[in-house]
């Protein structure tokens, strides 16, 4: 009799914790991520005094319901951005941003490397990063892995004579594979 209690406690124990274990996770993920993400946010509201948005009088964490006004306007202010980009001035600008952004030391290896997947991501092409390939780079005998992101068509192809694939390869920080063709 107690095996079969512990037997069905056990049974409706895991089947609960199937059901329940999916929502939990899921919310902690949301409140994660809400959490990290107004954590860079927060300073969008350095107008507003401390007074208003922290407890205990300006002195403790800020309010929840401050960093949410936080990231609705970076959500907001992310999809002006957005709408800017969409015209002349605003591609001026942005081509400008840019090419500041890649001339400071440093910056520009972490910028170019977050731009290029950016744009690899957000191509459009339903093949992006779907393909992991080894690529002899960046010397002969250095192989280094990447990603297949789209087929070369046109001009390329011809002048090369053959098919070509693009491939991203991430170089910063890259760790290379030299592969030798003996045995040990």
């Amino acid at each position: 009799m107690k095996k079969d209690i512990f037997a069905s406690w056990r049974t409706n124990f895991f089947t609960g914790l199937a059901i329940v274990l999916p929502a939990v996770v899921s919310i902690a993920v949301i409140f994660w991520f809400f959490f990290t993400v107004s954590n860079i946010t927060d300073t969008l509201l350095i107008f507003i005094p401390r007074e208003y948005t922290h407890e205990n009088n300006g002195f403790g964490p800020m309010f929840w319901y401050w960093k949410l006004v936080a990231l609705i306007l970076a959500v907001i202010l992310t999809a002006i951005v957005g709408r800017l980009a969409r015209n002349y001035l605003g591609k001026k600008a942005i081509e400008w941003v840019d090419t500041w952004l890649l001339r400071v030391p440093l910056l520009n290896k972490l910028y170019g490397t977050t731009k290029q997947v950016n744009e690899a991501l957000t191509s459009g092409s339903k093949g992006s990063f779907k393909t992991v390939v080894m690529v002899e780079f960046p010397r002969t005998g250095a192989y280094s892995i990447g990603f297949i992101t789209g087929e070369q068509l046109g001009e390329i192809e011809r002048k090369a004579g053959q098919k070509l694939v693009s491939v991203f390869i991430p170089t910063t920080p890259q760790p290379n594979l030299r592969l030798s063709r003996s045995r040990p």
